[in-house]
């Protein structure tokens, strides 16, 4: 295999996956041929970025450990089809470079390291509108919390912002023997498909997040707590008449609210900025 000398840098989060079923599945999962363009997050020593570019995918592969991306590159000197950026997916201008790769929409297939997950999620998701689909290996726990349901304890900012825009479905879990080296827990493989148009009508984005961010905020704390030092710019009797408005008990707790009741709450606190 090339790139056996090289070993996982802790730094950097790496455990690269090495059981080729594994492989084989998540590919599967992706669309892989002529015409179809994916984008790879974290490729490492390039094992599933074999299986990726089978079918005559357009591939751009982002890689930061600089130690790997001269192996990537060696191997797909032959193949026009093949782009290894070396840099790190957060600072890059991820529009600029799909832009200039080729027309939307994208697909992404990544292995994310459990250091970078959460503000690799959020980049995903601010530049949803580049993506036909995501494949996204998670640490199980992030995984939970993306596709829980209300009132799970799994539930929390990532299952509202994500099930809002995608639908979320768990593929695959993956056992820490399919790695080198081993993790200490399970990962888990998700599919996510934008959605034509949010789930439910959201009046203002920004502020809808700050919502629910807030109303997770201190999961032990009722909704009313949490609402008062989110810094929304409404008054405490705006947020009671926003409760009341939506008919949510200011008892209740974030975890218990579905998709609906934050669209509606969202859009009663910003009528209520400023009064």
């Amino acid at each position: 295999m090339r790139g056996e000398g090289i070993r996982a840098r802790k730094s950097l989060g790496q455990n690269f996956l090495t059981d080729r079923n594994v492989l084989s599945r998540i590919a599967a999962l992706v669309s892989t041929g002529p015409g179809d363009r994916i984008l790879e997050i974290g490729p490492g020593k390039g094992a599933l970025t074999a299986f990726l570019v089978s079918g005559g995918a357009r591939l751009v592969a982002v890689e930061l450990d600089t130690r790997l991306v001269p192996l990537l590159r060696e191997t797909y000197r032959d193949n026009p089809r093949v782009e290894i950026v070396q840099g790190d997916i957060l600072q890059l201008d991820l529009p600029g470079l799909l832009t200039r790769c080729g027309e939307v929409p994208w697909q992404v297939a990544a292995n994310l390291p459990y250091n970078i997950s959460t503000p690799v999620l959020f980049l995903l998701l601010e530049n949803r509108r580049f993506f036909s689909r995501l494949v996204l290996m998670l640490q199980k726990e992030v995984g939970d919390r993306l596709a829980a349901v209300p009132g799970s304890k799994d539930y929390g900012v990532l299952s509202v912002l994500f099930q809002l825009h995608f639908d979320v479905v768990r593929e695959l879990i993956v056992r820490p023997g399919s790695f080198h080296p081993v993790p200490k827990v399970d990962s888990a493989v998700l599919s996510f498909v934008p959605l034509e148009n949010p789930r439910v009508e959201v009046g203002d984005e920004a502020f809808f997040s700050r919502v629910v961010k807030g109303a997770f905020a201190m999961r032990r704390k009722t909704l009313w707590n949490c609402l008062r030092g989110a810094g929304l710019g409404v008054t405490e009797e705006g947020i009671a008449a926003a409760l009341d408005q939506c008919g949510i008990a200011a008892g209740r707790r974030g975890e218990t609210l579905g998709l609906e009741e934050f669209a509606s709450l969202a859009n009663a606190l910003l009528a209520r900025r400023g009064e």
